[in-house]
């Protein structure tokens, strides 16, 4: 039978209205009870050591990168270096974040990842190598994207224009470095499968890049005057202290190639210091036997040589190994960058290609030898006979496909708004007739 209002019991209306309530904020709520569920099963400690690893490895771009090469060329030409190397910064990041990051780390085919992480969609939440955020593993990944293009510059500097730097970075971003670093680190990539050893990015980093600013070096042609007019560096001082910046920035570079605050951190900061200390020796040992005296650019450039080459085995070889592999990038990048360059003419402004170009193809080969348990690395099983073909081809394919890459886009960038500034703006000095700035005010 029906209750009239008077039999209804005091209750039952408040009880509804609690249900409703109830309902609707478990509803909106479940999304944040999910994630703190996802919160639980990560480990604070690792996601608090990749925050400052991330943070170090931008700090290698800006400010790091831009200062070591802007005091590296003439005081008319520093702005530009700076600028490009913040504007490549910005537009790394906002292609990251379209595309680029699922292009990598997404699963698709052995050469190319999918587009179901566009936006960086669904992967806030989710856990990254079981420890971390996804997301704050795509900001980590995001900064070698960014300092990869920011590398090449260094060989064309002081003559390429700044509209097409911006169009070559975004295209050589999806066209050249998304290939290469799914096929390294992406899940299915196919040198991935293949078990080849790049832990911090010898391949992905430093053999692309370098290649790439030999290609552009080579497209672009000479400065004007070079070789014949002296075009020593502005400022040593800021050099240096780009250098510092590059050295400590790249503890977060390669240690935090771990994605956890560990043992295997730990053995890739050690060897990463390392290899750094060696080189920058045996550089400076090197000119000073041929030159009678050692120079601040020649320890500089030979700390950043051997933190290039160190990169690749960084997580696999011990510190012995990384003694050796520091004492041949100072040799040999130092040859690279001098005897190589002049033998065969090319006006590599920076040294981009005969430091990380050698660096990084010697790294990614002298891994396959001192990974090994017999030299005092870490990989357990690993046998001579298998890892090092796998790693000459890892090396040579990216050098190839980089090198034919770049030079496809540099045409096309060519035809399109053209590669040069004109040899009055030259002359003029890229920050004035580019961005109406000077350097500095005297």
């Amino acid at each position: 039978m029906k209750l009239n209002r008077k039999n209804r019991r005091p209750g039952l209306g408040f009880l509804k209205l609690l249900c409703t309530v109830y309902c609707a904020l478990f509803t909106l709520l479940a999304p944040a009870l999910s994630w703190a569920q996802a919160q639980s099963a990560l480990d604070s400690g690792d996601t608090a050591w990749m925050l400052v690893a991330t943070a170090l490895v931008l700090f290698m771009t800006i400010p790091g990168l831009a200062l070591f090469y802007g005091g590296l060329v003439r005081a008319k030409n520093v702005l530009s270096v700076l600028m490009q190397c913040f504007a490549i910064t910005c537009l790394v990041s906002i292609l990251w974040l379209v595309g680029v990051y699922s292009l990598v780390f997404d699963s698709g085919s052995g050469f190319l990842g999918g587009l179901s992480k566009m936006f960086l969609f669904h992967i806030g939440r989710t856990a990254q190598n079981g420890s971390i955020p996804e997301a704050l593993f795509s900001m980590f990944q995001m900064t070698f994207a960014i300092i990869t293009p920011a590398l090449i510059i260094g060989a064309f500097a002081e003559r390429m224009k700044f509209s097409a730097v911006l169009l070559f970075t975004g295209l050589w971003l999806v066209l050249v470095y998304a290939p290469i670093a799914h096929w390294v680190w992406g899940p299915d990539g196919w040198l991935n499968q293949m078990g080849a050893l790049d832990f911090a990015g010898g391949m992905v980093v430093h053999i692309s890049a370098g290649v790439a600013g030999l290609v552009s070096a080579l497209v672009l042609g000479k400065r004007k005057g070079y070789p014949a007019t002296p075009m020593p560096p502005h400022s040593m001082t800021l050099c240096v202290v780009g250098a510092s910046m590059l050295w400590v920035g790249w503890f977060g570079f390669n240690a935090g190639s771990a994605l956890a605050a560990n043992g295997v951190a730990s053995a890739a900061m050690v060897a990463t210091h390392i290899a750094g200390a060696a080189a920058a020796l045996s550089w400076m040992f090197m000119e000073w036997i041929k030159h009678g005296k050692p120079s601040v650019l020649g320890i500089v450039s030979g700390a950043v040589a051997g933190l290039a080459l160190v990169t690749p085995g960084s997580g696999f070889v011990g510190p012995v190994g990384a003694l050796g592999m520091g004492i041949v990038a100072g040799i040999a990048c130092q040859w690279g960058a001098s005897s190589l360059k002049r033998r065969f003419g090319y006006d590599d402004a920076l040294d981009a290609f005969g430091v990380h170009g050698v660096g990084g193809f010697l790294g990614v080969i002298l891994t396959g030898l001192f990974a090994s348990p017999l030299l005092g690395g870490f990989q357990q099983g690993m046998t001579f006979a298998r890892q090092l073909p796998v790693q000459f081809l890892g090396a040579v394919a990216t050098l190839a496909y980089s090198a034919l890459g770049t030079f496809i886009i540099l045409q096309g960038v060519k035809a399109l708004l053209g590669l040069r500034v004109n040899p009055e703006e030259e002359t003029e000095g890229l920050d004035v007739s580019l961005h109406d700035e000077r350097g500095y005010n005297f």
